[in-house]
């Protein structure tokens, strides 16, 4: 008697002398029953070419029956995602100095992603190839402070939304009788924004103001900081954050009123995965209802410049 054994569950028993093979399944696995039962007749014993044939024969079908078995373990693992998202929204998503991707939303998409039962891996990928990458099926999900917007909605879908937040103006001290955009329109002030954001899009109302873009929003502010331009506006929670963090900010520029415009965000999603979004909002919804983006909220001190949502009942 022999038995042979792959770690992939089935076990291989024969018995050249009584004419017999075993193979026996350990798992109940719906791809093959739990016992395969090979018979060979007697008088194999008396021709050891044959019996030489057959064996090679039988550990050629228990090497295939393992794939299979091994190939059905793969399948039963959980879906993974590839989710894109622009590590310069700090403190929403950034580099951290291990060169890891950090912040609100990378804590939060973690969170979505094992709520909803997917395995996932996370890219960082420059704001401008988000959507584009999105549609063509780079990766599955994008998550970076992105607006929910009724015309975005005929080229992409949205998860229920997560963060509640706007657009804030940060305008320097020197500049003055200032106290709101019409003003800056008037003085025909230089406004830095990050381009094709809704900071920008915002500003394209105001026709005095003289609209400086970047790609960047924090080389904006950088400029601003270096009376590079007048005033720069943004995503409130980023305005706050670079204004509490850089002290010629803090000295030097004051806020202009508080939040100009209530926004909220999504997660991003192409319009045919219908399933996915189901999960994703299901997953989010819980978050939402069990506190855990409350706390992920304080954690980052996103403070008065976002709120939480409440959770759809």
């Amino acid at each position: 008697m022999w038995k042979a054994n792959s770690g992939a569950e089935p076990v291989l028993r024969w018995n050249l002398k009584s004419g017999s093979v075993r193979i026996v399944f350990e798992n109940n696995s719906p791809l093959f029953p739990r016992t395969i039962l090979f018979s060979l007749h007697d008088g194999l014993q008396d021709c050891s070419v044959l019996k030489k044939y057959i064996l090679q024969f039988i550990l050629a079908v228990f090497f295939i029956l393992s794939l299979g078995c091994g190939q059905g373990s793969q399948e039963s693992q959980s879906p993974r995602l590839v989710i894109a998202i622009d590590a310069t929204f700090i403190p929403m998503s950034f580099l951290n100095d291990r060169g890891e991707l950090d912040g609100f939303e990378v804590d939060l998409i973690k969170a979505v992603a094992n709520s909803a039962g997917y395995d996932y891996e996370l890219i960082n990928v420059e704001w401008g190839g988000l959507f584009g990458g999105l549609i063509t099926k780079k990766f599955d999900l994008v998550i970076s402070s992105i607006t929910i917007l009724e015309e975005r909605k005929n080229r992409m879908a949205f998860s229920i939304p997560y963060l509640q937040s706007g657009v804030a103006v940060l305008v320097r001290k020197d500049i003055q009788n200032v106290d709101n955009l019409e003003d800056l329109a008037e003085v025909k002030a230089t406004v830095g924004a990050q381009i094709n954001t809704t900071s920008y899009y915002f500003l394209q109302k105001y026709d005095g103001i003289k609209v400086k873009t970047y790609e960047k929003f924090g080389h904006a502010v950088i400029d601003l900081a270096n009376k590079g331009n007048d005033a720069v506006v943004g995503d409130s929670v980023q305005v706050n954050y670079y204004f509490n963090k850089n002290k010629q900010l803090t000295q030097n520029t004051r806020f202009l009123g508080s939040r100009l415009t209530s926004e909220y965000y999504g997660i991003v999603l192409r319009k045919d995965d219908i399933e996915l979004k189901q999960k994703i909002d299901a997953g989010l919804t819980a978050l939402l209802k069990n506190g855990t983006v409350q706390k992920l909220h304080d954690k980052w001190n996103l403070g008065d410049f976002a709120g939480v949502p409440l959770p759809e009942q």
